[in-house]
């Protein structure tokens, strides 16, 4: 198959079991790792990775081969797997969900610096709730500011360059 021009971000993001704070700074590494080495192996290459004790944000280059669900279960599965081998007393699983973002070109670095600045966000509350939201939220609709933020992401999916096809 010839190569396809694509251009797809996608913001992924999910927790661990209960949100219990089992990603250590040792933890959260080896996810890491093993994370980024699901996305290559499936043409995903991340563009940013990080999170805190209880959740992490991944942002790969969408391929045009894969699924969003084989994708996340690839990612989540294995990197529960390797930390349950490397620390088998943890007894880690991720939660059962995830949330998932398109991110436009135009929006693509403020969300990759949002990611990438995760522990300074929570630790001074400065949290985009749209970039936050890793299973739909309970009964209560999301803010107009978290509303807006989507439709932002969503809207500039498409920047408006002139791409030959």
């Amino acid at each position: 198959m010839a190569d396809v021009y694509n251009r797809v971000f996608l913001h992924l993001i999910w927790a661990t079991y209960d949100r219990l704070p089992k990603l250590t700074l040792e933890v959260r590494e080896l996810a890491c790792r093993k994370i980024i080495a699901e996305a290559t192996e499936l043409r995903c290459p991340v563009q940013a990775i990080a999170g805190i004790e209880d959740h992490l944000h991944v942002v790969v280059r969408f391929a045009t081969t894969v699924s969003i669900a084989e994708l996340v279960k690839q990612m989540k599965g294995a990197s529960a797997r390797l930390i349950n081998q490397e620390f088998p007393s943890l007894g880690f699983k991720w939660q059962g969900t995830y949330g998932v973002v398109p991110v436009g070109t135009s929006s693509l670095p403020r969300v990759l610096a949002y990611v990438a600045n995760q522990e300074e966000h929570h630790r001074e509350k400065s949290l985009s709730m749209a970039l936050e939201y890793c299973m739909e939220p309970p009964q209560s609709p999301l803010s107009q500011s978290a509303q807006a933020d989507l439709s932002s992401l969503a809207a500039n999916s498409f920047d408006g360059e002139n791409h030959a096809i």
